[in-house]
């Protein structure tokens, strides 16, 4: 058992994987903890997807980053990854939204990010599954991209320890001791390392470790569902990715047949402190309804999903994607924890073009500051159904929490 360590890394999910791997490029000795498997929670169940223009410049500029370096991933790490550079389609329905394109092809052009209105027919062009009903706008982002999530982290977890870092796997955090001047060791069930620093990356675990820190981190793990279709006749890795603003959808293409994923506005949300030790994604219930009726609403959008003939291949829960970085967030007391999760409404959040594995730290966020909303995406407010029945939950999981500050 190792034990000491420049950076003792909490999690080796996409961030917790990055970190440790940028780390020990620049000579740390760095040990990776992961309670579960080697990057088998939260990150490969992900959409994969990039997104480059943002609410802020500093945003943009991280999202860009994130791009460049999936589209490089290869080439640094010596490891595989699956990138698509299938650009997106991004689409209102309303005026509303149509009025949020204008803004971010203003945005776009003044960070150099390629982006442009073009027309419903221009779209179809590049998807041909895309119905013609509906639309009032569309955009068009060349340059963004998805990936294979699950390549992501383990590739990053491989070369980190190509340069010398530690992983550890089925190996919790139990417990920190803290000193006068922040974390001094990180303790395990082998034992305790002694470190100056600690980078508090366990994903939907986040927010029980800054709080054993002494840190706040203002983040709720949340469900988020998507399907992807056995393979259809057509569809390949050139169609683009898309996305439906008001219903908060998006469809891209994997592995021959189409991913749907969206936002629910009941979504539930997991207790992680009471579902105990044992937990893991794995084990979280899932609802295949939801999609199906965030199918049914863009439906004049993409008809092919109520061909009764489209079977789900796979059905899993991902990690909500993420609005917006809070590099800042746990890392009130200096030595003791760098929050990277992320802040939507309370909500935890993650996607790869928001700055995932760029290496690189955001713009800093007071402690106690509320952070700025990204209007590029229309949030909404989890407000109660009554058209069904409330489901049974499992103990440990819960409707949506209040929000947080």
């Amino acid at each position: 058992m190792i034990t000491t360590a420049d950076v003792v890394v909490v999690g080796s999910g996409a961030f917790g994987a990055s970190a440790a791997y940028h780390l020990a490029r620049r000579g740390a000795r760095v040990v990776v903890l992961e309670r579960a498997a080697l990057a088998s929670q939260t990150s490969p169940r992900a959409a994969g997807l990039s997104s480059q223009v943002r609410a802020t410049p500093a945003l943009t500029k991280l999202a860009q980053r994130a791009v460049a370096k999936l589209a490089s991933f290869s080439a640094d790490t010596g490891q595989p990854l699956r990138f698509t550079q299938s650009g997106a389609l991004k689409i209102a329905r309303t005026e509303r939204d149509a009025e949020q394109l204008d803004r971010e092809v203003a945005r776009g052009a003044a960070a150099g990010v390629p982006i442009e209105l073009v027309s419903v027919a221009e779209a179809r062009r590049r998807l041909p599954i895309l119905g013609e009903r509906g639309i009032v706008a569309v955009t068009w982002s060349p340059t963004d991209c998805n990936v294979e999530p699950s390549e992501l982290p383990i590739g990053y977890c491989r070369a980190a320890e190509k340069l010398g870092a530690v992983l550890r796997s089925h190996t919790p955090a139990t417990g920190f001791v803290i000193g006068p001047g922040g974390v001094e060791g990180v303790r395990t069930p082998g034992g305790t390392i002694a470190t100056r620093a600690v980078v508090d990356a366990a994903g939907a675990w986040a927010r029980l470790l800054a709080t054993a820190l002494g840190g706040a981190l203002p983040v709720v793990p949340t469900r988020h569902q998507l399907l992807i279709t056995e393979p259809i006749a057509g569809v390949g890795p050139e169609f683009p990715i898309a996305r439906v603003i008001d219903a908060n959808v998006y469809v891209r293409h994997e592995r021959g047949g189409l991913m749907l994923g969206g936002y629910e506005s009941d979504p539930l949300q997991p207790d992680l402190a009471a579902l105990g030790p044992s937990f893991e994604m794995a084990d979280l219930p899932l609802d295949v309804e939801v999609l199906w009726r965030l199918a049914r609403s863009v439906r004049e959008q993409f008809p092919i999903f109520q061909d009764p003939a489209i079977r789900v291949a796979e059905h899993r829960t991902s990690d909500p994607d993420d609005r917006r970085p809070l590099p800042g967030g746990a890392a009130a007391r200096r030595g003791r924890c760098l929050g990277d999760e992320r802040l939507l409404r309370g909500r935890s959040q993650r996607r790869p073009g928001a700055g995932r594995g760029n290496g690189r730290v955001g713009p800093r966020r007071r402690p106690h500051a509320r952070p700025h909303r990204d209007r590029s995406v229309p949030l909404r407010r989890p407000r109660p159904r009554r058209d069904r029945a409330p489901r049974a939950l499992p103990p440990g999981l819960r409707r949506p929490l209040p929000e947080l500050s």
